[in-house]
């Protein structure tokens, strides 16, 4: 069975049910370990007191908060216990909303809501009411040392669950200003549109893959037998000079064909860009 993130109640009005959270996706890199570089031994990990100018062991450590430079308040794992919200038992939905009112940018972690065998059925008539409403459900939740806003979505087996940032956490002072362009073209939107739909497809995650995680792979493989590593040529990237060829270029690796009466405008245009 798998590791249970957080289990309490899920609170839908005055119907409330046991539910437990399991992990929904979790990254899987190539991990390495720190070594000695003279004997290849694995390096340890020491916490050192700075003031003492010795190691600890980890039963001499607390928890502090630096409320001004160099002075520390201690918090102890009873203190937090005791201020602990509701919502560190039960997982309250405050509201309904419809998916697409939500920018992607909120979504942080995902899990996966499962519900107690015993009362499985107010899980399943919630998951069922959502479906056919079309409206996904926004709770609060404490776990992992804080408190989450977070959205309820049926999923076509259970209910998925995505913990969400809050509106302060957002960079948004890194976000891009892009300086708004000079009218476009008919003819350079019309191409960009085609290329899209050349493009467009059914979503299949099965195929995509993580290409540098493989290469990591290989590379291990290769030293592990004393082979030689060849360097992977990378793509020479330059920024676009004539943006009607770089279109019309993109269209035909493609594979595109242009539609039936077209191919003079083509020409045409090929000719204004030369």
């Amino acid at each position: 069975m798998p590791a249970t993130v957080w289990k309490g109640y899920l609170s839908f009005g005055l119907v409330s049910f046991p539910i437990r959270l399991f992990a929904a996706a979790r990254p899987a890199p190539v991990r390495f370990h720190m070594l000695h570089k003279k004997d290849l031994s694995r390096v340890r990990e020491v916490f050192f007191c700075a003031r003492e100018d010795k190691p600890l062991e980890r039963d001499e450590i607390v928890k502090g908060y630096e409320y001004e430079k160099d002075h520390y308040i201690v918090i102890e794992p009873e203190d937090l216990e005791k201020i602990a919200p509701p919502t560190a038992t039960v997982m309250q939905i405050v509201q309904f909303v419809r998916m697409e009112e939500i920018d992607p940018i909120f979504l942080e972690t995902s899990y996966y809501v499962a519900p107690e065998e015993a009362v499985s059925r107010p899980y399943a008539l919630l998951l069922e009411a959502m479906k056919e409403t079309k409206y996904d459900a926004i709770a609060k939740v404490a776990m992992h040392g804080r408190e989450h806003v977070v959205i309820l979505r049926p999923g076509e087996r259970g209910i998925v669950l995505h913990t969400m940032y809050f509106v302060d956490e957002l960079h948004e002072a890194n976000a891009v200003q892009v300086p708004k362009p000079a009218k476009f073209e008919k003819r350079e939107v019309d191409l960009a549109k085609k290329l899209i739909e050349t493009l467009a497809e059914p979503f299949k995650p099965e195929q995509f893959h993580d290409e540098y995680k493989e290469n990591v792979e290989q590379l291990i493989e290769k030293k592990r037998k004393g082979q030689k590593i060849t360097p992977i040529r990378q793509p020479k990237t330059a920024p676009v000079v004539d943006l009607m060829q770089a279109l019309q270029q993109s269209l035909a690796k493609t594979g595109h064909k242009p539609a039936p009466g077209k191919k003079t405008a083509r020409k045409r245009t090929s000719k204004a860009v030369a």
